[in-house]
Order: structure tokens, then C-alpha cells, then sequence
């Protein structure tokens, strides 16, 4: 029983989003789009609703390939045996714990145990030819398997090359990816393989907030009445696309406005090529859509929306998004001037030209549309060197690698197992099939930090030091999945002023107002800590911790009345260090007359102890990683 699909017309507002969508399905090899924004807003909707208006295509029943007529794939037995029909466009979900040989295609195990020898068994990328791939949630795809499809996506070809079998088949389909930004961000990288992305947020209207709401009840009421309703609309738009597809081939783009894209990446500092021919193929799609066969300045600005934002070069928390002013700016300056009309308009009549230019901005403000506010870190270039942590063969977590013959593996590697077996003709799984996965990658942590927020003269200096080592760690901490968590402390009590997350955003936005002064609750701080850590092990797949403690260790708030603070806080140091997690102790005390207590405290937690003067944001946040490293 098929799913009812919410109808793409019928979405409310979200225009830049659909318009995306129908420019990637007018031309494929756009690259696709990333859709990024808050929850509930239509994200996964719009991307499930676009195949539902796509135009039938003709492909043969049974087709792994969807190979279309006189095209047949050398490795489709199906093709040349069958006639195609009309078929809906097909519509693939790429699961986020898929494997690779799920996703590229491996060995038919079922033909090799029948004695069919080594034959490809298709995998998602065959099946969402010529149709859409959808991935909901990209970011927390393994980012290996999230290069391999854009490479797929962008070539237009998957090759699969693994045990014995050298495969290449065609693969062009739209690449739709989602992502919550509280869930982090994607490598500057795999960000700039995606062609188009859309920053879309929940409207502020409260007219159409409503609109929205009366559709989706209608919607879930009725699902096939619903439909029904919207199906003039769905059939206009679904010609709309047919006729785009069509006409793109004879969409002219001339060498002047070849020159204008070049001449726009290089202003908005944009380093990648990828965005020039992006640019070029989103502004002709763009024209194909509009029923034209030219490429105007307004396909030309509507399509650097898509195509830049996300490539430009930012500086820390810098906004993403163009300067539309800019954008208008570099558009006009290169506009030929309007001829004059009837002998007016000569040098110096500006009463003629301001007309023109009038009617200029009214072409451009019809398809601007903002982007939604996002803070984003530029990675530290300290943190490019080699070493700061090391990819590890044979890890417990990263992409499978290969599988190694072993009799008593560790972690069993199904596919090869079973393989080993077909090969050899047997129905049964000896000893000497088992096979061992190894693995590659590096490990994700868990980073806590306990900081000392409470009145003394280096406060503002434990301030500085922890928020630019919390951003600076966050900058690169999407590449290998580590969390960082904040708990500070000051006044009577300390606070989990973090969750564990790997969102730059969220750590910016708390850490911006991080207030400061009063008393040194520190076990209870300690104690926050513990159960931190508790929640973390108990939560799915635990990540290994470092805890790093920020203080002058001068507790001065004990957990219960009477009580001694310092001999608490020893005390929960203690049981920290019976967990076996590694910490690292920076003293903050200044003044002629320390007491020591922070090294006594890294003595009890099994830690070594560094002194703030020794360290700087950039500083702190690669002696972390040197531990990390450990």
C-alpha cells in the first residue's frame, strides 16, 4: 500500500524552495539541492512531493537500471526481452545506516550459489536513475558515503570496482538532501557538491501559518479527496516540467553573461568552479522554466541565490547569504545603457535614464527572496596540520574499508562471508569463509567542558579562552561527528549551560552571553559533570569523553548545608577518575599567593594540569586535541 503524497502544488509560500526543486528535475545535472532549515518546514514535504508532478518516463517493467527505450544498460537482461510503458518517475529513499554495497551495487550472492557466477546485483543508485534520490538528513550520513553520491551525482555514472566485478552503469537522478542545522552542518566540501541550496524557516505570517495548518488537516482527513482537488494544478505544473526538459537544449547563454557569472563568483569571493558552470546550468533551467529561449540578468540573479550563498568564503559568524544590494550593483554596472527614445536621453539627461534604471530594480525585486540568519565558523587553519588526530585502521567506528580472511574475526563482514561461500559453489559457511571487517576513520568524543564562571580577576580571560576553544573545536567537529558539551559554574550553583551537540550555532548563540561573577560552586559542578557523562554512556552508541576543567579549584559552595566543598569536590573528582575518564585540569589562579588546590584537584582526577598563562583559545583547543589524540 502506496503512501499518500502531500501535493507539490499545494504547498503554501516556500517559493524559493519549490522553484530549486523544479530546476533540478528541468536539469539533473545541477547537482541537486540541499534543503536547510528549522523543523516543520516542509523540508521532506516538498522533496517527496516533487516526483508526484515529474513526467512520466518509458521503461520497461522489472528494469533494475530504469534504462530508457533503445538504451538498454549492457548489464539489463530485462530490456531485451521486454517492451516499456509509461512508468512514474522513480522515487528512492536512502536510508541514513545504509552500506555502501547497498547503495553502489555488489555481488549477487542468490545467482552465485546457483552457479550463475560473478553477477552485479543493482543497488539504490540504478533504482533512483532517471528519477530522485532522497535523503533526509544528510549531514548524519557517513560522509565517505555522502561523496561517493555526489561524485554519482555530478558524473552521471556509478563504477563499481569491488571483488572481481569492474560495473559502470548510468545513474543521473536529482539529488534532494535535508538537514536540520541543530544537527550541524556539512564539510565546506560535501557543501559545495551539492548545486543549489535553499535556507528555508516557518513563515511569520500568521494568514498563512493558518493556510498551512487548513491544508494539512484537509490533507490527512482526506488524502485522496485532497489530491483530487489539487489535480488541475498538479497536471499544469507537470506540463510546465515537460515542456522546460524540451526546451533546454536551445537555451542560449552568451559569452557577455558567461563573462558577468565569472565576473559575479570572483566578487562574492566564491573559490570553487564548481559554482561558475552550477551558475551557468541553473540560469539556463531557470530560462527553460520561464519559456524562454535566452538567459536574461533575472534568471542570472534568481540563480546566484541558489548557486552562492553557500560557497562564499565567510568569516566567523559572519551571515550566509548575498548582499542583494551588491548583487543589483554588479548587474546594473553591467547593463549596456538604455539607447535614447525620440533625441532625449543625452549625456547629462538623467530625467531619461532614471525610468530605465526604475524599471531595471522592478525586474530584479520581483525574484529576490532572503536567507535565513545562520552562524557559521571558518575551520582554523592551525587545525589543518597533520597529526592532530589520526585516521585509524581497524577502528571501531568509519566506513568499512575492506574485508580480510580471519577464523575468528572480531566483527564479522556478512557480505564477504557469504560471498566466500557462493564462490566456492557451497551452500553452507565454513570456518574458513569468515571474513573481518576493517574499518578506517576516526573516532568521535565527547568533549565536556567544566567551567569556572565565578567573580575573580581571570574570569574574563577563562571566558575568552573557553568560547573561542568551544568554537574553535565546533569549526571542525561535523567532520568527525565529536559533541561538545558546556557546564559552567558560579553564584550557588552550576548549570548544563550546553547539551552535548555538534551545532555551531547553538554553541555561539550560548555561549555569546556567558555571564560571570559570585561564588565557586565547584562540586557541584563536578557532580553536573558525572551526570553528563552517565547520560552520554547510556544513550545509544557512547562516544569516549575528555573532560576538561577550567577553575582556580577555590570551592567556597558545598552540595548540602555544613558540608566542606573542597573534600566534595575531591570526592566527585575521585569517582570521575574511577570511571576512567580522561580530563585535563587548566589552573586559572593568579596572585603572589596560590593555594594549588586546581593541581590537587587534576592529582584526584588522574589529569594533568596546565596553567591559563600557557594557554590561548587557539592554544587550549589544540592541547584538547593533542589529547584526543592520545
Amino acid at each position: 500500500m502506496s503512501t499518500p503524497i502531500f501535493p507539490f502544488a499545494a504547498i503554501v509560500g516556500q517559493q524559493q524552495l519549490r522553484t530549486a526543486l523544479m530546476l533540478c528535475a528541468v536539469d539533473p545535472s545541477i547537482g541537486g539541492v540541499l534543503i536547510r532549515g528549522d523543523k516543520g518546514t516542509a523540508k521532506s514535504t516538498a522533496g517527496r512531493a516533487l516526483a508526484a508532478v515529474l513526467p512520466a518516463i518509458d521503461r520497461t517493467p522489472g528494469c533494475a537500471f530504469n534504462c530508457p527505450p533503445g538504451k538498454a544498460c549492457e548489464h539489463c537482461a530485462v530490456c531485451a526481452t521486454g517492451a516499456p510503458v509509461p512508468s512514474p518517475v522513480p522515487f528512492v529513499t536512502l536510508p541514513l545506516g545504509a552500506t555502501e554495497d547497498r547503495v553502489l551495487g555488489s555481488l549477487d550472492i542468490g545467482q552465485a550459489l546457483q552457479g550463475g557466477g560473478r553477477t552485479f546485483q543493482p543497488g539504490l543508485l540504478a533504482g533512483a536513475h532517471r528519477g530522485l534520490l532522497y535523503i533526509d538528513e544528510v549531514n548524519l550520513l557517513a560522509d565517505h558515503l555522502v561523496d561517493v553520491l555526489l561524485d554519482v551525482a555530478a558524473m552521471g555514472v556509478n563504477s563499481v570496482q569491488r571483488e572481481g566485478l569492474a560495473v559502470a552503469h548510468p545513474a543521473r537522478f536529482t539529488l534532494v538532501g535535508t538537514m536540520n542545522l541543530e544537527e550541524g552542518d556539512l564539510r565546506p566540501q560535501l557543501l559545495d557538491r551539492f548545486g543549489l541550496m535553499v535556507e528555508v524557516t516557518a513563515p511569520r505570517d500568521k494568514a498563512e501559518r493558518a493556510e498551512v495548518v487548513r491544508r494539512r488537516i484537509a490533507f490527512e482527513a482526506d488524502p485522496a479527496g485532497f489530491a483530487a482537488r489539487w489535480h488541475d494544478e498538479q497536471e499544469a505544473l507537470r506540463a510546465r516540467l515537460a515542456a522546460a526538459q524540451a526546451l533546454l537544449p536551445q537555451v542560449r547563454l552568451d559569452d557577455a553573461m558567461l563573462d558577468l557569472i565569472s565576473h559575479l563568483c570572483c566578487e562574492f569571493d566564491v573559490a570553487s568552479l564548481r559554482a561558475d558552470i552550477v551558475l551557468h546550468k541553473t540560469a539556463r533551467a531557470l530560462a527553460a522554466l520561464e519559456g524562454r529561449s535566452e538567459v536574461t540578468p533575472a534568471d542570472l540573479r534568481a540563480a546566484s541565490q541558489l548557486v552562492l550563498p553557500h560557497r562564499r568564503r565567510r568569516k566567523p559568524f559572519e551571515q550566509p547569504g548575498l548582499d542583494d544590494d551588491k548583487l543589483d550593483q554588479l548587474l546594473r554596472d553591467a547593463m549596456p545603457p538604455a539607447p535614447p527614445e525620440n533625441g532625449a536621453g543625452t549625456e547629462g539627461d538623467d530625467d531619461q535614464a532614471a525610468p530605465q534604471g526604475g524599471e531595471e530594480e522592478q525586474v530584479f525585486a520581483a525574484t529576490a527572496s532572503g536567507a535565513a540568519p545562520r552562524i557559521a565558523v571558518e575551520a582554523d587553519a592551525a587545525f589543518g596540520a597533520a597529526g592532530r588526530r589520526s585516521a585509524v585502521d581497524r577502528a571501531p567506528r568509519g566506513h568499512a574499508l575492506r574485508a580480510v580472511p580471519n577464523e575468528q574475526p572480531s566483527a564479522i563482514a556478512i557480505g564477504a562471508t557469504l560471498r566466500s561461500a557462493a564462490l566456492r559453489g557451497a551452500t553452507n559457511v565454513t570456518r574458513a569463509d569468515l571474513h573481518q571487517q576493517v574499518r578506517a576513520g576516526t573516532s568521535a568524543n565527547l568533549i565536556l567542558f567544566v567551567v569556572d564562571a565565578s567573580g575573580s580577576m581571570a574570569a574574563q580571560r577563562r571566558m575568552e579562552a573557553l568560547k573561542g576553544a568551544v568554537l574553535n573545536l565546533l569549526t571542525d567537529a561535523y567532520q568527525r561527528r565529536d559533541q561538545v558539551a558546556v557546564v559552567a559554574f558560579r553564584g550557588q550553583q552550576a548549570e548544563l549551560l550546553l547539551a552535548p551537540t555538534r551545532s555551531v550555532d547553538l554553541a555561539e548563540q550560548r555561549l555569546r552571553e556567558l555571564p560571570t561573577g559570585g561564588r565557586t560552586p565547584l562540586p557541584h559542578a563536578l557532580q553536573l559533570a558525572l551526570e553528563a557523562l552517565a547520560r552520554a554512556d547510556a544513550g545509544g552508541t557512547p562516544l569516549p569523553p575528555l573532560l576538561v576543567v577550567l577553575t582556580d579549584g577555590r570551592a567556597n559552595v558545598p552540595l548540602a548545608a555544613g558540608g566542606d566543598p573542597w573534600r566534595e569536590a575531591l570526592a566527585l573528582a575521585q569517582e570521575l577518575a574511577a570511571r576512567r575518564t580522561p580530563a585535563l585540569v587548566i589552573d586559572t589562579e593568579q596572585g603572589y599567593l596560590r593555594l594549588g588546590r586546581a593541581a590537587q584537584l587534576a592529582e584526584a582526577l588522574g589529569a594533568d594540569c596546565l596553567t591559563l598563562e600557557e594557554l590561548s583559545a587557539d592554544s587550549l583547543a589544540l592541547t584538547v586535541r593533542a589529547r584526543l589524540a592520545h
